[in-house]
């Protein structure tokens, strides 16, 4: 799936830190904690608790963030849809990893087991 220019432009721009206390809001809503967020961003990223409030503190842009990242080899196993977007069929790298993150976040929020968000772990 081909999204336009200017949405990957608009993710890209977009700092991890403005979005990363809506993850922690939609996570404890439901339940969860915000240990259980840090552990499935740490599956994802490679990120600890430490590098992660450095990031946030620093304000980096997702684009930022997924550079300094080193992702999970079982990211390709992330499927399904998120914001109307089929993972899978996302061309743009950043946009791919954006939604990567969405999508485990929508999990853990939904209730599903650690062991199937952390695939392959």
């Amino acid at each position: 799936m081909t999204t336009t220019p200017e949405h990957d432009e608009r993710i890209a721009k977009m700092t991890f830190a403005s979005v990363y206390p809506h993850y922690i809001t939609k996570v404890e809503k439901k339940g969860r904690t915000k240990a259980e967020l840090h552990q499935v961003i740490a599956w994802l990223t490679g990120f600890d608790d430490t590098k992660l409030q450095e990031l946030i503190l620093d304000k980096v842009t997702f684009k930022a963030f997924f550079e300094k990242a080193e992702l999970n080899p079982n990211t390709h196993l992330i499927k399904g849809v998120i914001c109307g977007y089929r993972i899978e069929d996302i061309e743009t790298q950043l946009t791919r990893q954006v939604r990567y993150l969405d999508k485990l976040v929508d999990e853990l929020a939904k209730g599903r087991k650690m062991e199937k968000i952390l695939r392959g772990t």
